[in-house]
């Protein structure tokens, strides 16, 4: 144990306890042969301490697709198709720090071989199958000890980070989306016009959930009823109660569904929809069931609440393009070129930094490519799949973040296609936690609290063997048909903030392999080394 340990735990100790009181308020190797861990810089310690700070699903959107072992809508997938019941943990994203950055003058980096000697057989599990994992200093940066840590491999929902980096670097934090009606092409024509923002709801207020709670105001959804009743209030304003009705998804290009599109983990990917485009929307499923045409049954969505303010439309909805449509983002009547079309009545979104911590909280895949998707227009990219991962690409490597062996194919990690090594995702968390980038500080915020919140609500329980990390653990999750992820930040037993990515390819049940994944973790946290 070094020095400091002492006050260290009684750091980590305070840390877990003032967690707790902002909680209660709101293919594969059968038998794969050990990785060789290795040790970076680490080894011995850095001349300078410095400090980093340490900031996950429910009734989210369907999450990883495939075995379904994190609960909640997020990292479930199809699986076993079970729901949470009324008696867990549940959490919505909380409002600034949770975990209070580290003391310099006695908080020490461990090094490699004390972190060797610490995880000892546990990084030998069998449930674990082939094991590529990276422990680095989240105040630095600095690599510290792992295995196998520059060597690609499937993400899944920790695909979510690199989405979320990218997107809080190309965009304010409190940018919100705009969902807009304007005047038509057509004499007695209004078109509905979406920006991007999935999570537009057509619930009454007191009946939206997300993570099976209430919303607070900065979380709420934009209403489709608040929306139409601003503009029949326009409308009746210029004297009309009768009009035809147009909606607009020029916004995004490309293929509407993802290639692993299933009707349940995801929507048909479009700038217009409401409550992410659930049949129910107030179906707990983890993954529910999605309708055929999200952006049809916004404008008839839209079409009913007009009509309950007065205002006839006539015939059904039909797909246009507004005129001169100002772009996503973009005030009516700035648009370059010709005259913006005349707007009616605006709604907006939670800001960017509240919705990427819905996303990684709840592990929200159709409101992740919502997210990418508004970083590839930022990025001056195409909205569509192919912009997205681009715009991510090109934003990471100019923030210094290794993309070597890198592949990413979508926003939200569903595709097995997407390849990134561990060494990737701690830098993109020693980034998100480092004081020169306070505007990623959502990606951090946004991580779901082990034992506590969103996608690890039910982990780092009891029957875990890593029950000593619950609450001092931040983390988010990725589960694909024999791929069990972790990736986030935990305080260790001096206080210090450390980064940490897990990731496994196995064909052991999804549960033990989770398991074994929560007491390296633990192992971690408990670290005085």
């Amino acid at each position: 144990m070094r020095a400091g340990t002492g006050a260290g735990r009684g750091r980590r100790a305070a840390l877990a306890a003032a967690l707790g009181v902002v909680l209660a308020a709101g293919t594969l190797a059968a038998d794969p042969a050990p990785a060789q861990p290795t040790a970076g810089a680490g080894t011995s310690r850095p001349a300078e301490d410095g400090h980093g700070r340490s900031e996950d699903r429910q009734g989210g959107d369907g999450g990883d697709h495939g075995d379904g072992g994190d609960h909640g809508g997020g990292d479930g997938g199809k699986g076993d198709g079970r729901q949470h019941r009324d008696d867990r943990h549940r959490a919505v994203p909380v409002k600034g720090p949770v975990l209070a950055e580290g003391d310099a003058a006695d908080s020490r980096a461990p090094t490699g071989d004390g972190l060797r000697t610490a995880l000892g057989g546990t990084v030998q599990d069998k449930a674990l199958g082939t094991l590529n994992f990276a422990v680095a200093d989240a105040a630095t940066g600095e690599f510290l000890f792992g295995a196998q840590e520059t060597a690609p491999a499937t993400p899944a929902s920790t695909t979510k980070l690199a989405t979320a980096v990218a997107a809080l670097a190309l965009l304010p934090a409190e940018r919100r989306i705009a969902t807009t009606v304007v005047r038509g092409a057509a004499p007695g024509e209004i078109t509905l016009v979406g920006g991007g923002d999935p999570t537009l709801t057509a619930l009454p207020a007191d009946q939206v959930r997300i993570g099976g709670l209430p919303v607070d105001p900065d979380s709420a959804p934009a209403s489709m009823a608040e929306l139409a009743h601003r503009t029949a209030t326009a409308l009746r304003a210029a004297g009309t109660t009768e009009v035809r009705l147009s909606y607009d998804t020029s916004l995004y290009t490309g293929p509407l569904l993802h290639k692993d599109h299933d009707a349940m983990n995801i929507a048909a990917v479009t700038p217009l929809m409401v409550d992410e485009g659930r049949i129910d929307p107030r179906s707990p499923d983890e993954a529910p069931a999605r309708v055929f045409d999200p952006a049809g049954q916004a404008a008839d969505s839209f079409a009913g609440f007009l009509g309950a303010e007065g205002v006839t439309v006539q015939g059904k909805p039909a797909a246009a393009t507004a005129p001169a449509t100002a772009p996503a983002g973009m005030a009516a009547g700035t648009a370059t070129g010709t005259a913006a079309a005349t707007e009616l009545a605006r709604v907006e979104s939670p800001t960017i930094g509240r919705l990427v911590e819905r996303m990684l909280t709840t592990s929200d895949n159709t409101l992740a490519e919502a997210v990418a998707r508004q970083a590839a227009i930022a990025a001056q990219q195409p909205a569509s799949f192919e912009g997205a991962a681009k715009a991510v690409s090109t934003e990471l490597a100019g923030l210094g973040v290794p993309l070597d062996g890198v592949v990413l194919t979508d926003g939200s990690g569903l595709a097995k296609a997407n390849l990134i090594p561990p060494i990737t995702l701690v830098k993109l968390l020693a980034a998100a936690a480092a004081p020169a980038h306070p505007e990623l500080r959502p990606v951090i915020t946004g991580l779901p609290v082990a034992g506590f919140s969103g996608t690890l609500v039910n982990r780092f329980g009891a029957k875990s063997g890593a029950a000593e990390a619950a609450g001092i653990v931040r983390a988010k999750t990725g589960t694909l048909q024999g791929v069990n992820t972790l990736a986030g930040t935990v305080v260790d037993a001096d206080g210090r903030v450390l980064a940490f990515a897990l990731m496994t390819r196995t064909d052991a049940d999804p549960t033990a392999a989770r398991a074994a994944v929560d007491r390296i973790v633990a192992r971690i946290a408990a670290c005085g080394c």
